[in-house]
């Protein structure tokens, strides 16, 4: 948490807030909330005058195009740099006045001309921030972009592409769909959700699934995550998008943090397990798990 549909909300809100928003300076209360630059003058003096030309999303990553270029489409290299964020487990962006009180676990302050403010908020201070210099592609600096799997939503995540990534691995299909150099972005409760809609468990192993199973599932995902985007994601504990208004997908999920409730289609209580050191919600009569052959 958050996962793609959490991220692209508060893409969204930042490209409706913020875009063609001038960047007049900031301040870093906490040094280890900046990935690079190491420095905090180093990272807000980079930023200082340029203005946010829009919003990307690769995987759970933000990545601003900073100045006043065209638009790019892919993350290379541009003139004036970029802004990249990960908000990790509890990171927020909140488009604020200056005068509004300060969360105690506010983390970095941009400030922007006309009187508003750009905060990060992270309780558990694992989120980070990249200024990317001008000239310079995103991925030699957010070198995690490197490793990330096919967007969901992309032509790249197909049946044939799933299908054969999944085709010989012997680890549990939950496992998978929370691997990000398989697909980008999904996490556990949406990969819990797919599965269900699927009627696959989360401890079937991939090698076991069948060609109609993957394909199932590579839509269920698909499908599952537009629903959350379209309810602004989910609030379990701390996720907020720019404006502080919480996500609505909790109230709709199927499974996920459903343990021991009926199920909404079958009423049979919702099991939850623990696989890869993570919980994974399922119901056993939905998703019946058949004996390894």
């Amino acid at each position: 948490m958050p996962e793609l549909p959490e991220v692209e909300t508060v893409r969204r809100g930042l490209n409706a807030h913020t875009c063609q928003q001038r960047i007049c300076g900031g301040t870093v209360l906490l040094n280890r909330s900046l990935a690079s630059p190491a420095h905090a003058n180093d990272f807000i003096e980079g930023m200082q005058g340029q203005s946010i030309r829009t919003w990307h999303r690769r995987g759970k990553y933000l990545i601003a195009q900073l100045g006043e270029d065209d638009s790019c489409d892919r993350l290379g290299p541009t003139a004036d740099g970029w802004l990249g964020v990960h908000l990790r487990m509890t990171g927020q962006l909140l488009w604020c006045h200056p005068e509004d009180p300060l969360e105690k676990h506010t983390r970095v302050r941009l400030f922007f001309e006309g009187d508003r403010e750009l905060r990060f908020v992270d309780i558990r201070t694992f989120g980070r921030l990249w200024w990317v210099p001008p000239h310079t592609s995103p991925h030699t600096v957010m070198t995690g972009l490197l490793s990330l799997g096919p967007e969901p939503f992309s032509p790249e995540f197909s049946s044939d592409y799933l299908i054969s990534t999944l085709a010989n691995r012997r680890k549990p299909i939950k496992t998978a769909l929370l691997d990000q150099t398989i697909v980008a972005g999904v996490g556990n409760i949406y990969a819990d959700e797919s599965l269900f809609l699927s009627g696959i468990p989360p401890t079937r192993l991939c090698s076991q699934l069948t060609p109609d199973e993957i394909d199932r599932l590579r839509q269920q995902v698909i499908d599952v995550l537009s629903q959350a985007i379209e309810a602004g994601g989910t609030t379990l504990r701390d996720f907020r998008d720019v404006t502080g208004i919480n996500g609505n997908y909790g109230g709709m999920a199927w499974v996920y943090n459903r343990n021991g409730q009926p199920c909404r289609q079958c009423g049979t209580p919702i099991a939850r397990i623990k696989l890869g050191g993570r919980s994974s919600h399922f119901c056993p009569s939905c998703q019946p798990d058949p004996k390894t052959p």
